[in-house]
């Protein structure tokens, strides 16, 4: 059976548990690739990753999921003397977390502030995360749990108004990250394009407004919607970027 296939029936036994045995079950963290499986499924579930718009999620199944009832934790890793650390990456910090043996899947997203990190995982990891890593690249850090998401300065998609010659995805992406046809069609070829966290291998498909667009290894936007046309009869439509 290969990792599809697996990944397909643990979601099978996660829905079935939930709804069989009356209580609430979890994945581990899924990426786009992950969610788009899993989301084949057609399973009713809820995701989340920590905070609003999180790329990697964890997928619940059971009544009323609230985002607190999601077993993730958020983790302050922060040098222990800003004044003499490295300068600090999110390669350089999940490098050195996975150097501690920890599986990728029981890691979410790692928001990077003032030579500091928000690591979010599931809460089974984080005391062992927390009291093991100690060090980064040449820099020696410290960890805290964090609940206050209000501390987190989590950047705002940059809100762009560009123009297209049509809502066809490609055309979209294309614009977005200044790339030809070509480039954009290989994308879709290579299964690197995901709309809502579903894998879309047509470059025709069309966006409706508050889509949200993952292009791999280029980064992430919100389609909010077309505003006007030119005299040239082209759309003037609105889009959120994240960096």
């Amino acid at each position: 059976m290969n990792d599809k296939e697996l990944l397909k029936k643990r979601i099978s036994e996660l829905y079935s548990r939930a709804y069989e045995r009356g209580y609430n079950t979890f994945s581990d963290f899924l990426n786009m690739e992950e969610q788009s499986i899993a989301q084949s499924l057609n399973l009713p579930c809820s995701s989340f990753g920590g905070y609003e718009n999180a790329e990697r999620v964890v997928f619940g199944f059971g009544d009323d999921i609230k985002s607190e009832d999601f077993p993730i934790c958020c983790i302050k890793i922060q040098p222990l003397q800003q004044k003499f650390a490295d300068k600090l990456s999110h390669r350089d910090f999940l490098g050195s977390i996975m150097n501690l043996g920890i599986n990728r899947s029981t890691l979410g997203d790692i928001i990077i502030d003032d030579n500091s990190a928000f690591l979010f995982c599931l809460e089974s990891i984080a005391d062992y995360i927390a009291d093991s890593l100690s060090r980064v690249k040449h820099t020696s850090v410290k960890c805290e749990r964090t609940g206050a998401l209000d501390e987190i300065k989590i950047k705002e998609p940059e809100k762009k108004e560009i123009i297209v010659s049509s809502l066809r995805a490609d055309a979209l992406i294309s614009a977005v990250y200044k790339l030809s046809r070509n480039e954009v069609n290989s994308l879709f070829l290579q299964n690197l394009v995901f709309i809502n966290s579903k894998s879309i291998s047509k470059s025709s498909a069309f966006l409706k407004e508050n889509d949200v667009v993952s292009v791999r290894h280029k980064g992430r936007f919100i389609f909010c919607g077309e505003l006007r046309k030119t005299k040239k009869e082209r759309l003037v439509v609105c889009v959120k970027i994240f960096e």
